[in-house]
């Protein structure tokens, strides 16, 4: 075989017939380093990597339908949202043939068409001297109009086209138009929308009996992030950020707002978080109570001389998280509501429960060895599956001797002992959770699982495989309100497309309320 400096002398032909022959060769051993790390394991008795399914749970405790199984639901009549136009189609029948009316046969269609028209506009010189230009129709910002402003936001967000794409597509149509362009389109001019999403979180906060939360990596700028989803089956709002620690989540449950109070829920929070008690007692004797911003709660810190103590718990962070959640407060949201989580430690404010789904989850995936662990990790997992559908059972029809009954039952089997030390430790962790996890038998209207988030923020998932991270913030904040806008239509049962429609301003669109309207027209009790 030739060195590597005769490479260059060899003709193409053989040059890819020795790539080949490598690359066949790395397959090869490829294959040989999993066989013998296979083999490894198994001469230890160990287990390969494993293979981690849902475990069902949610669908499994579903009530019968009267011990039958459903029939299969068929597609339904087609019923279209736009007028159905009538055409008649005419055929030449031969001599004699009699008429025997219409046979209707209905088909959808969609136009696209690309339509350039140049206005021209009037002009006049008023006698004072100034001039007169007749206005452009309404819903033309820049020089696109508003139905096109409307395609490109829903296929953008809602389709999750990237803008590559979506470039390609409008050139094909027939519209003249480039990348930084469609960008304009996207991000340019939105303050009314980024408005809307502010009043949809703050409706939602102030109206919702329980809230589902969860977070997801984002990209901003080159660096890792998270977004955070807030929302329930009226709402969702996300918002990126660069931490995911507990003062970003209550600074996010403020809604945009920017002050700090302390007020009788701060202080509850600063005590229960174990503040030092002379550091409560100047916060709650100094007169100022509300601040504007950061730099003002700050300089009232050190004023109070706070942010020179070394201690443990800080307590700098502490009274920052109890003012913020005196903000919370302040501006009525979250009164009495219920936030679900993950058990992802910022989460943990207010009334607090926990998702059973993700509890169940730990005895699902815990590592087993033995038959008799199996057998120990399937009993515990039907105990859990039988008391969760019981639950359910609960929440439709909650009694409170029914109440008592499933709180001895969840005692009777999360201090149940296996003699499997793995798993005896998790039904001990879990049993802590007690409080959180029975929060649905006082509060019957939650929900016992945050699916509804998983689902929600799946959108921003995609986003982020398809298109990536963001580079401005208005970018990021455009991002984040279209993908929360949408799914907050869909909750509300209103066309994405009207909706843009009604508020770009597209001539002859439907009429569409404010969100914030009917978010707070829906949580209003009956």
């Amino acid at each position: 075989m030739p060195s590597p400096a005769d490479l260059s002398e060899l003709p193409r032909s053989e040059l890819e017939a020795r790539v080949l022959q490598l690359l066949g060769k790395v397959s090869e051993l490829t294959g040989l380093v999993a066989a013998l790390r296979d083999e490894n394991a198994r001469l230890k008795g160990l287990k390969g990597r494993p293979s981690i399914k849902p475990s069902g749970m949610e669908k499994a405790t579903e009530p019968a339908r009267n011990g039958k199984r459903g029939k299969q639901r068929g597609r339904g009549k087609v019923t279209p949202r736009v007028a159905v136009e009538t055409e008649v189609l005419r055929v030449t029948p031969p001599p004699g043939s009699q008429f025997k009316g219409y046979e209707p046969y209905q088909v959808q269609d969609l136009v696209l068409t690309a339509r350039a028209v140049c206005y021209r506009r009037e002009r006049w010189l008023t006698p004072t001297g100034e001039t007169l230009v007749a206005p452009l129709p309404a819903g033309i910002r820049g020089h696109f109009g508003p139905e096109l402003r409307r395609y490109v936001l829903m296929q953008y967000h809602q389709g999750q086209v990237t803008v590559e794409r979506l470039v390609a597509q409008l050139q094909a149509l027939g519209i003249s138009l480039c990348k930084r362009q469609v960008m304009r389109l996207l991000i340019g001019g939105q303050d009314d929308f980024l408005a809307e999403t502010r009043e949809v979180l703050r409706a939602g906060l102030q109206t919702a009996p329980w809230v589902t939360v969860d977070d997801t990596g984002a990209r901003h700028r080159s660096v890792n992030g998270v977004c955070t989803q807030i929302g329930n089956d009226s709402f969702t709002w996300f918002g990126t950020t660069g931490s995911k620690s507990r003062l970003n989540f209550l600074e996010l449950l403020r809604a945009g707002h920017t002050d700090y109070v302390v007020n009788a829920a701060a202080l509850d929070y600063m005590r229960e978080h174990a503040l030092a008690g002379p550091a409560i007692q100047l916060l709650q004797a100094h007169p100022q109570r509300q601040f504007a911003n950061q730099t003002a709660w700050l300089r009232h810190l050190e004023h109070l001389g706070l942010t020179g103590l070394q201690v443990t718990p800080d307590p700098v962070r502490v009274a920052t998280e109890g003012a913020l959640w005196g903000a919370v407060a302040e501006h009525g949201f979250l009164h009495e509501a219920v936030i679900v989580s993950d058990d992802a430690g910022q989460f943990n404010v207010g009334e607090h429960a926990l998702c059973w789904i993700h509890a169940e989850r730990l005895v699902h995936k815990l590592e087993t060895f033995t038959d008799p662990q199996r057998a120990a990790q399937q009993h515990m997992r039907g105990l859990i599956w039988w008391f969760y559908a019981d639950l359910k059972a609960y929440r439709a029809a909650p009694t409170p001797r029914r109440r008592v009954e499933l709180r001895a039952r969840f005692e009777r089997i999360f201090q149940r002992r296996t003699g499997f030390v793995m798993l005896d430790r998790l039904l001990q962790r879990l049993h802590a959770n007690k409080a959180e996890l029975l929060m649905v038998l006082d509060h019957p209207e939650i929900p016992l699982h945050t699916n509804g988030s998983e689902n929600d923020i799946r959108c921003q998932v995609t986003k982020r495989q398809v298109s990536g991270g963001t580079q401005s913030d208005l970018g990021r904040d455009c991002r984040d309100a279209f993908l929360g806008l949408a799914k907050t239509c869909q909750k509300l049962r209103i066309a994405f497309w009207d909706y843009l429609g009604n508020r770009i301003g597209v001539p002859g669109s439907t009429a569409v309320p404010r969100l914030a309207d009917l978010i707070r027209c829906r949580g209003q009790p009956a």
